[in-house]
């Protein structure tokens, strides 16, 4: 089924005899012509079928029901973002007042959906599919397509009603006036009786709903015909007339009088639209007043109109000047983005900032107003056009890249078979340097594709680890020394507790002790913690400061590292200082960046002042690691 924007030939016919008075609510989402349907002074001023406003009452201002239609700039949404406020906007609001919002949609959402097929119908022909094979839907596009029928159907209904309630007002109004004429031609009711069905008609008259509105004029000046050749007849027309031109003027008054109040209304539509209403009721519902009050009266209201209508173009001459703000902002943005798809880029690092200023542009893009109609479609054209060009070269770059890891990945799996390999070698002195060297090479191979990283790396650790342990577990079972020294280091501990040191000097030659008790067992290292915490109570019944304490557990923790000549445990430790290092920077920029809260607050401020006594503690503690670091980096 072709959707067409054509609506029904009967929709449109209810659709201009439909008025905001007789619907009693206004949409108030965009700029609309409405000034052209104001009547001027220099206009006709026919009256015309009236429709059924709200009847003017004593100090009642006109009432309206204002339905509120968010803007939306439909052109930055997904297609899901799309059919959902499609969805939305049908259960929200009525169908007649949601039209050019479910074009805009629809619009959008066709114009995805062509770029999307044309996408992949370009991806089937470059894998070898033929041309005449292809097809491409989605079930977003079928539902869509479900939503949007629904709503014409909807809407189809909508004026259907409207136009067979207008042919049916039209055939009460017009059996009014065939009454009205059995009225004047009867000749047996009295006057007082013929005034009472009068009043009664014309009650029923101000009651029926609106009309055709080709049929408005003719109907309108055949009542009124009949109703002033009535007061001929019955001799009543200077009485009645002035009373009903009274009433007519007060009623006129009021209006004037809610035209003064919308002159200093905030939103300018709002007015306007209302503006509308009452210029409908001047019209239609309210009869002549006597002439000598009439143009007087007119010329006010016209001139509280053209007020009304000066401030809303005044509005919507600011509003374009945002726009074309709005418009200009977007340019410079497509701009800035093809200056990064043309910079030259050198590597991984360069395109993951590019991609980052593009991302934050893009952001920026969509958070700018609303732009000239006419620039609507085309400024996000043109921006996606600009995105194309910077992806376009990002994905040639990551492709090459991708061709590189690609490699990378097949020289580290050559490195895993040959760990695999060697493993279970015994000659542990020709095969150890080659395990080592393995090693170095893994980490001089660049980076292989994320989704195999893990994997291989796994798999390369464990060879390795595999070979090491045994290195480990065949010296703890040959090495019975080490077994010895372990032993000699359980029992010099607990002498160690035992005694009173009360001096730096004594404490020292115990550490030297310690040292010459040479290693242990590589499980059994945790030997050398049991000691380090002895320390640290010996430490602390002396005056010693920190950095000297913590340096000299070092110095015989790096001493134990080197009899154990194993590299990994060396390279262990330096990952450790390191990274003990940059947490501790890490905390302090943290810290220091806490203080900008607080610029204005001096240190006696007890929130500051222990922010500054954190950071001093933390540059203590860096200042420490540091000399670890240098002390480590020398093995």
């Amino acid at each position: 089924m072709e959707i067409t924007n054509s609506e029904n030939n009967n929709n449109s016919e209810a659709e201009k005899a439909l008025d905001p008075v007789q619907q009693n609510v206004e949409a108030t989402d965009a700029p609309s012509n409405e000034a052209e349907n104001i009547e001027t002074p220099e206009q006709s001023a026919v009256p015309q079928e009236p429709t059924s406003p709200p009847v003017l009452e004593e100090n009642k201002p006109v009432e309206k029901v204002v339905v509120e239609i968010p803007e939306e700039d439909y052109t930055t949404l997904s297609q899901e973002e799309l059919l959902n406020g499609l969805k939305k906007l049908i259960a929200s609001y009525p169908v007649q007042l949601i039209k050019d919002q479910v074009e805009a949609i629809r619009t959008q959402f066709n114009k995805n959906f062509d770029e999307a097929a044309a996408a992949s119908k370009e991806e089937f022909i470059t894998g070898g599919g033929n041309e005449i094979d292809f097809h491409y839907t989605t079930p977003l596009k079928r539902e869509f397509n479900e939503v949007y029928f629904d709503y014409k159907d909807k809407r189809n209904q909508y004026y259907k009603n409207i136009q067979t309630n207008l042919e049916n007002n039209l055939k009460t109004r017009q059996q009014l006036i065939e009454d009205l004429k059995i009225l004047i031609a009867d000749t047996e009711k009295t006057v007082n009786q013929k005034f009472n069905v009068f009043k009664e008609i014309k009650e029923n008259w101000h009651q029926a709903g609106a009309i055709p509105k080709d049929k408005n004029n003719i109907t309108w000046n055949t009542f009124y015909h009949h109703v002033d050749k009535f007061y001929e007849i019955v001799h009543l027309d200077r009485e009645f007339r002035d009373k009903d031109f009274k009433i007519n003027l007060e009623q006129k008054v009021k209006i004037i009088e809610r035209a003064k109040e919308l002159t200093q209304e905030v939103s300018p539509t709002r007015a306007f639209r209302e503006l509308q209403v009452l210029h409908k009721i001047w019209k239609e519902e309210i009869g002549p007043v006597a002439k000598e009050y009439k143009d007087l009266i007119w010329d006010k209201f016209s001139e509280l109109t053209k007020t009304i209508h000066d401030k809303r173009q005044e509005y919507f001459a600011e509003q374009d000047a945002k726009q074309e703000i709005n418009l200009t902002r977007r340019r410079e943005i497509i701009a800035e983005i093809l200056v990064i798809a043309d910079r030259k880029k050198t590597g991984h690092n360069d395109w993951q900032k590019a991609i980052k200023e593009v991302e934050a542009l893009h952001d920026t893009f969509k958070s700018v107003g609303r732009v000239p109609n006419e620039f609507k479609n085309t400024i996000w054209d043109e921006f996606r056009a600009a995105e194309r060009q910077f992806n376009r070269g990002k994905n040639e770059f990551y492709k090459g890249m991708k061709g590189e890891q690609l490699d990378n990945l097949k020289k580290k799996k050559e490195l895993i078979e040959i760990a695999e390999a060697n493993k279970g070698s015994d000659d542990f002195e020709v095969t150890t340097p080659l395990m080592k060297k393995i090693q170095n090479d893994w980490k001089r191979i660049g980076h292989v594709p994320r989704k195999e990283s893990d994997k291989i790396w796994k798999q390369f650790k464990d060879a390795c680890n595999y070979y090491f342990d045994r290195i480990h577990n065949k010296k703890d079972e040959a090495n019975k020394e080490q077994l010895e020294n372990y032993n000699k280091k359980v029992s010099f501990i607990e002498n160690l507790k035992n005694e009173a040191l009360e001096d730096l000097e004594t404490i020292t030659t115990k550490i030297s002790e310690w040292k010459n008790l040479g290693s242990v067992p590589y499980k059994m290292r945790k030997i050398e913690d049991d000691f380090s915490k002895v320390l640290d109570s010996l430490f602390s019944k002396l005056n010693l400061n920190k950095e000297e304490s913590e340096l000299i557990k070092f110095d015989t923790k790096l001493a134990e590292l080197k009899d154990q000549d194993d590299d990994r445990l060396i390279q262990s430790e330096k990952n450790f200082v390191k990274k003990k290092m940059d947490d501790l920077k890490g905390d302090i920029i943290q810290l220091e960046n806490n203080l900008q809260f607080f610029k204005h607050a001096d240190k006696s401020n007890p929130l500051v002042a222990d922010v500054y006594k954190r950071i001093d503690k933390h540059q203590e503690e860096l200042a420490i690691w540091k000399k670890k670091w240098q002390r480590i980096k020398s093995i």
